[in-house]
């Protein structure tokens, strides 16, 4: 059991600068070096190169010192590192290639970190998102269904989930992966109670009633014709994934995992022996080294087995920046971005990449456990998971743990669409992490009269969940959440995921 005990909150501003020299000394350095190991030179452009990302840096810090001087002080540059380390590689996949990847890449940054400045300026509470609830499910279904439209969708790579404007090819689901997040937010904090109470208990595990099954029927239903008509598995996985995911944090319960688990499994399955272009997903996953699933073209294993073999002559410590041969992968720079890394990068490379991440998904959770209010805590822990499990299920499609996707990494790959939607992630998380670490006294505003204090020999303890803390000094009127008390709050109990916006 928890002692409640105050204790002071620093903006952390600070540290972020700290962390974001290093974030862009790693980016600049990478690129740097992919030109010593490719040319034999620095690249000319370098100073250019490392100028523009560091206004682009330093700019939205400076936004979040000026509109959410509270937010979490680790997670941008946790993404300006990946973001570096991936535009290092899609530069020196350019540079094999005779391509111009990075270029692209660097504007489409550029814009992202501009957008995602704009999130945070302009979106003063996390809460104001709410309103929007059925709204944001009308845009999630509209931007999904986009590249089953006729003349706007493009296949590429077998998979319907791209479309056409003019120059520019979009993957709408990156989006509708926000948007829907937004929705299951507004949807589960007002519903959670009947979805986490009611049902019976079978073997210890309490399970939902039918008429209660009907949101992950629809949510099930919805994946699958994602599956079917779009022929993307990752999309699908991604979005039922996403459901679940958010249905468990809101209400506690295993068995919602359990049947979303089964439910996903058995659609698959049953779609991998009707449809065949599912079917060949899966020859893919279970039989990448079979000789005729490696010549079958088109939809052969060609590439998967191409990124497995630059793995492993990756080895532990990799083969350095610029001495591998990733551009023999077909979209190394895009989907096996990864298997790029590993091969010059090696095991050790990869996992610190995977480290970060991690990182970046224990902030964002961290976040949805000190945020106040029900909708906040769902809307973190989402963005959060979304992005956790879209690296699983690209790196696991790439080392053969599940079948092969269509999906990018997050702010490594190459991709717009992409890299727009995460960063809009990152704002979002960083808006409701200011809320999440902001004193209380600052939140709430502040306390009416003085603190009230016990009087004397008759100590008043602090119970929190049946404890007693020992008796200490009165606070002073700082600690107490009094007026001037800014910069500090008391540690809350937070277990209690409340259904309003106080």
């Amino acid at each position: 059991m928890a002692t409640v005990q105050p204790h002071r909150v620093r903006p952390g501003r600070g540290i972020e600068l700290g962390l974001l020299a290093l974030a862009l000394a790693i980016g600049i350095a990478a690129y740097a070096l992919v030109g010593i190991g490719v040319t034999g030179e620095v690249p000319a452009d370098v100073v250019g190169y490392g100028i523009g990302m560091t206004v682009l840096g330093l700019g939205l810090h400076v936004v979040l010192r000026w509109r959410a001087p509270y937010a979490d002080p680790v997670i941008m540059p946790a993404v300006m590192a990946l973001n570096g380390i991936g535009l290092a590689m899609i530069y020196r996949l350019d540079l094999a290639e005779d391509a111009s990847f990075a270029t692209r890449q660097l504007g489409w940054t550029a814009v992202s970190v501009v957008l995602a400045g704009a999130v945070i300026v302009l979106l003063r509470d996390h809460r104001t998102l709410r309103r929007y609830t059925y709204t944001a499910m009308i845009a999630g279904l509209v931007l999904v269904v986009l590249p089953l439209v006729p003349g706007l969708g493009a296949q590429i790579n077998g998979a319907n989930i791209w479309i056409r404007l003019g120059p520019f090819s979009l993957q709408p689901a990156e989006l509708a992966k926000i948007a829907l997040a937004i929705f299951f937010a507004g949807y589960l904090v007002t519903n959670r109670d009947t979805l986490a109470l009611a049902g019976p208990k079978v073997l210890g595990l309490q399970l939902p009633r039918i008429r209660d099954l009907g949101p992950i029927i629809i949510a099930w239903a919805a994946s699958l014709a994602v599956l079917v008509s779009e022929r993307d598995l990752g999309t699908s996985l991604l979005f039922f994934g996403l459901f679940v995911a958010m249905l468990y944090v809101a209400t506690e319960r295993l068995s919602w995992v359990l049947i979303g688990l089964s439910m996903f499994v058995v659609g698959a399955g049953v779609a991998a022996t009707t449809f065949p272009h599912v079917g060949a997903r899966f020859d893919v996953w279970l039989n990448a080294l079979d000789n005729d699933i490696y010549a079958r073209a088109p939809g052969g294993s060609f590439q998967l087995v191409g990124g497995l073999f630059g793995l492993a002559s990756g080895g532990l410590f990799g083969t350095g920046w610029g001495a591998g041969r990733p551009d023999l992968v077909p979209y190394a720079e895009s989907d096996f971005i990864v298997a790029s890394l590993g091969e010059e990068l090696g095991l050790t490379g990869v996992l610190a990449i995977l480290l970060v991440y991690l990182v970046l998904a224990e902030r964002g959770m961290r976040t949805a456990i000190g945020v106040r209010d029900g909708f906040g805590k769902l809307l973190a822990g989402g963005l959060a998971f979304v992005v956790a499990f879209q690296c699983f299920v690209v790196v696991g499609g790439i080392t053969r743990i599940i079948p092969l996707t269509g999906l990018t990494t997050p702010f490594l790959a190459y991709g717009g669409s992409s890299l727009l939607a995460n960063w809009i992630i990152v704002a979002l998380l960083l808006r409701i992490s200011d809320d999440a670490r902001r004193p209380a006294a600052a939140v709430r505003g502040p306390q009416s009269g003085p603190p009230a204090t016990p009087p004397q020999g008759s100590p008043s303890p602090i119970r929190v969940g049946g404890s007693t803390s020992p008796a200490r000094p009165p606070l002073s009127a700082r600690d107490a959440g009094t007026p001037g008390a800014s910069d500090t709050r008391p540690t809350e109990r937070i277990d209690e995921m409340r259904g309003d916006d106080a």
